[in-house]
C-alpha cells in the first residue's frame, strides 16, 4: 500500500486543520492506521491511532480532546481533524498503516507503511 499525506499548512493559534491519508494499493480497511509527527530536533511521536475495523481509536496525551482521527474507507482515505492548534503541533505529520496493532498503536513498529509527511506550522 502507499500512502500520501495531504493538508498541512501555516495556521494561526486556536484554528483547526484537516490532514488526508490516501491511499493506493491496497484498501485501507485492510489496515489498522495511524498519525505520527516529527518536530525538528524531536523523535517521531504518535498522535492517533484507529483499528482496521474503526472500533477502537486512541489518542495522545497531548491532543486528545482537539484531534479526532477517521477514516472512509469508500475514499481509501484516513483523516486527522485538528482543532485548538498550538503552536507545539508544529511538526511534519505522516500516517501509517500496519497490521501489528497488538503491539500497541502506539508504537511505530505496529506499522509497515508509512507516507510521506505534510508540514503543519501553527504560529502564536
Amino acid at each position: 500500500v502507499q500512502l500520501q499525506a495531504s493538508g498541512g499548512g501555516l495556521v494561526q493559534a486556536g484554528d483547526s486543520l484537516r490532514l488526508s491519508c490516501a491511499a493506493s494499493g491496497r484498501a485501507v480497511s485492510s489496515y489498522d492506521m495511524g498519525w505520527f509527527r516529527q518536530a525538528p530536533g524531536k523523535e517521531r511521536e504518535f498522535v492517533a491511532a484507529n483499528d482496521r475495523s474503526g472500533g477502537s481509536t486512541y489518542y495522545a496525551g497531548s491532543v486528545k480532546g482537539r484531534f479526532t482521527i477517521s477514516r472512509d474507507n469508500a475514499k481509501n482515505t484516513v483523516y486527522l481533524q485538528m482543532s485548538s492548534l498550538k503552536p507545539e503541533d508544529t511538526a511534519v505529520y505522516y500516517c501509517a498503516a500496519g497490521g501489528n496493532y497488538w503491539r500497541g498503536p502506539h508504537l511505530k513498529t505496529a506499522y509497515d507503511y508509512w507516507g510521506r509527511g505534510t508540514q503543519v506550522t501553527v504560529s502564536s
